[in-house]
Order: C-alpha cells, then sequence, then structure tokens
C-alpha cells in the first residue's frame, strides 16, 4: 500500500460515524450512560492520586538524597579577608585496611602490606598511617628501610626501637621517635613489656631529598604541652627555626607538618595553614580502644563533618595563608593528628 493510499484508508474510515456513540435504543443508551458514569468515577478519583503519587516520589528522593555519601564542602577564612571552598571527605575508621595476627592488630589509612587501595596510596608527601597495637612480648623483627622518613607516636605503653646506627631506647606515651631512613637503615620494634600492649601510629612520609644521610632523634610532647591547642611535632626543615630544644618540633626534609591535640569537649582550635599556595591538610582522630565506640567517645568537627574515634578527614581545596577550624564535639577529649602538606 502506498503512502497515499493508507493515508486515504485512514480519513475514510474516520468518517463513519461511531458505533458506541449511537444512542437510538433504550440498550445503547443504558450502555452509553454506564460508561460515562465510570468515566466520571475515573476523573473524580485522578487528582488527589496524582497529588499522593508526586508526595511519594518527593519522599523517595528526599531519602535517595539523604542515603547517597556526600563530599561536604566548607571555607576557610584568608588574611585578606576572602574565604576559599574546602573539599572534605570522610575516610571511615572501619573503611581502612585492617589485619588481625594475633600478636598485631592493626589499620592502615593507605595501601600497605596485604591490604591495596589505588584510591589510597598516597596524599601528597604522606604515604602511611598505620595505627598499631603490638601484643606484650612482641614486635617487628630487624627489617630495612631506605627513602622514607618514618616516626612513631606513642598513645600508650612501651615500645623498644634498635637500629643500625646503634639506637636503642624504649618510647613511652608522649614520644616520639623519628628516623630519616636516607641511603638504607635496619631498624626493630618490639614490645618488651610482659604486662601490657603498646599502642601507637606509625607515620612515613616521602622526602623532598633522596640519598640524604640516615639520621634519629626522639622528642617528647606531653599530655599538658597539647592540651586544648595543636603542637607542632614535625616540621619541614624549610620552616624549622633551627633550634635543637625539646620543645621544639622534629625537622625534616619534606613539605609537611605535623601538629597534636588533645581537645576538651566544647574546646576549639584553629591550625593556620604553614604556607602560602594550594595545601593538602589530613586529620586523623586517635582511637581509645580496638573498635570505635558505638556511642559517645571522643568527636572533632571540621566544616559539617564530624569525626569519630579511628575516622580520617581528607581537606583538599585549602590555600594559605588562612585558617582551618576544628571543635571537640564528643564526651570526652579527643586526641588528633593535623598534617599540612604541600601536593
Amino acid at each position: 500500500m502506498h503512502r497515499h493510499e493508507a493515508w486515504r484508508g485512514v480519513t475514510e474510515t474516520s468518517r463513519q460515524p461511531s458505533r458506541w456513540l449511537d444512542i437510538s435504543s433504550p440498550v445503547k443508551f443504558k450502555t452509553a450512560a454506564t460508561a460515562i458514569a465510570i468515566l466520571a468515577v475515573i476523573l473524580a478519583f485522578y487528582a488527589p492520586l496524582r497529588t499522593a503519587m508526586n508526595r511519594q516520589i518527593t519522599r523517595s528522593s528526599s531519602h535517595l538524597a539523604a542515603t547517597t555519601p556526600l563530599k561536604r564542602t566548607m571555607t576557610t577564612s584568608t588574611s585578606n579577608g576572602t574565604t576559599s571552598p574546602l573539599k572534605i571527605t570522610k575516610r571511615p575508621w572501619n573503611a581502612r585496611g585492617h589485619a588481625d595476627h594475633g600478636w598485631l592488630y592493626t589499620f592502615h589509612t593507605f595501601s600497605f602490606a596485604s591490604y591495596y587501595d589505588p584510591q589510597y596510596e598516597d596524599f601528597g608527601p604522606l604515604r602511611v598511617i598505620n595505627e598499631d597495637r603490638v601484643e606484650r612480648g612482641t614486635g617487628f623483627g630487624t627489617h630495612a628501610h631506605a627513602e622514607f622518613l618514618i616516626w612513631s607516636y606513642i598513645v600508650q605503653g612501651e615500645l623498644e626501637h634498635k637500629d643500625s646506627m646503634g639506637n636503642l631506647e624504649k618510647l613511652r606515651r608522649g614520644e616520639v621517635q623519628f628516623t630519616s631512613a636516607g641511603t638504607g637503615i635496619r631498624h626493630s620494634e618490639y614490645c618488651r613489656n610482659r604486662e601490657e600492649d603498646v599502642h601507637f601510629l606509625q607515620i612515613w612520609a616521602k622526602p623532598s631529598v633522596r640519598g640524604l644521610k640516615p639520621s634519629y632523634k626522639t622528642r617528647k610532647y606531653t599530655d599538658e604541652m597539647k592540651q586544648d591547642r595543636l603542637l607542632r611535632v614535625v616540621e619541614s626543615v624549610e620552616r624549622h627555626s633551627g633550634k635543637d630544644e625539646a620543645t621544639e618540633p622534629i625537622p625534616m626534609h619534606a613539605d609537611l607538618s605535623m601538629s597534636a591535640s588533645i581537645l576538651s569537649p566544647g574546646k576549639k582550635v584553629e591550625h593556620e595553614l604553614v604556607a602560602e599556595g594550594k595545601r593538602n591538610v589530613y586529620l586523623h582522630v586517635v582511637m581509645s580502644e580496638r573498635t570505635q565506640p558505638k556511642t559517645g567517645g571522643a568527636r572533632i568537627k571540621i566544616g559539617q563533618e564530624e569525626l569519630g574515634e579511628g575516622d580520617g578527614a581528607f581537606v583538599r581545596g585549602a590555600v594559605g595563608p588562612g585558617k582551618i577550624e576544628v571543635e571537640s564535639v564528643g564526651d570526652k577529649p579527643a586526641e588528633f593528628l593535623l598534617f599540612d602538606m604541600g601536593h
């Protein structure tokens, strides 16, 4: 059939009278009346039904938006009064890499050992944040390192450090032991204490200069020094005062600073970005137990994001000079570390 013939057929058919509208007989009249009544009922219920369906769709959309993970944004104030947007991405405590070897109970913020995630290989020069618990009487046997900056932040218990440079000491809460592995060192770390396990964070960073001579330094930063303030613990040699004093931060060859704080509930601290231009910031809340408390515990807030024990946060978009505010919003003091780094 040609296209014009098909059109003609439709036209001719449309001219024929509609049979169901023929009401010349009583039976046909009753049928038509019934159909009209049914149509009226449908129309009467259509508008309320459509309204209810729209409300349900709106509620479903709102629920979906509430349950979809979001990267929160905030602003940081700069010295000239302007603001720059920050993107804050939470790293939940139980989303980290985890291993329980019996003698070692550990969490990995970044890819490490058997844990690998291409999204979490490093952040600026920061390469490792391991939150370790080593069982009493056990530890890491002698092993080698090269071209890494490595430091241990002791939370609880006692850690023995012994290395190929001739250093041997026992580290306790508040102490930070720093090694610049440089061209290569060998060391061991043990919990020699027979009564208490050791809990510490071991942190690695990539140096800005390769081929350095290995070096070692230990500092003690008491709880009082960190109480309700941010205390600089390690600092880039380029920003360091050069003073070799007990209260000074440990200098290292990387564009990275680390500060520590024990922040009381309801208290706030401000971190001033350590350099001009774009900066990466990372926060980590120290755990008090092996798992995060289901209720209560230490909590901090940065922007609109709350972090509990073991949680971390990547902060991108910071531009120095500027400030970032951290508030303690839990029911116990929050011990946390803040890293300020170049890209």
